[in-house]
């Protein structure tokens, strides 16, 4: 699957979004290494601190369902601008690996492509245990 597909995906992932309070709808598709696909959106509540990003949505689909290998993960915010992970989701997706390529995206012909190493340098991870 090619990145402009998976930010697509983000992207009608975005359109589930339930993000009442903020306004600000956003989507992210993973993709693992076996191929297989995990999409998720931001969801909101009220009391804001349970709220979940769309990125930790996504991740917990695919873990739940037994896949740890991730190799890719889009991200899908602003129609104006590029969004990036927060730094809990970076710090979350880190669970998984450093060499993660996350893909952060207005739109399929409008991104950015990084390591999950670029975006979150000096990382504390499972191997410092």
């Amino acid at each position: 699957m090619n990145n402009k597909e998976l930010i697509k995906l983000a992207m009608e992932a975005r359109e589930k979004s339930y993000s009442p309070y903020s306004k600000f709808k956003v989507g992210a598709a993973i993709l693992t290494k076996s191929g297989k696909i995990f999409t998720g959106c931001n969801i909101e509540s009220a009391s804001y601190t349970p709220t979940i990003c769309a990125e930790r949505t996504a991740l917990a689909k695919c873990v739940s369902e037994g896949n740890l290998d991730l190799y890719k993960i889009a991200i899908v915010g602003s129609f104006d601008k590029i969004s990036y992970p927060c730094g809990v989701c970076r710090q979350f997706l880190r669970e998984f690996g450093k060499d993660l390529i996350v893909i952060c995206a207005k739109n399929e012909n409008d991104f950015s492509e990084y390591t999950l190493e670029q975006l979150l340098p000096n990382s504390f991870g499972p191997e410092d245990l």
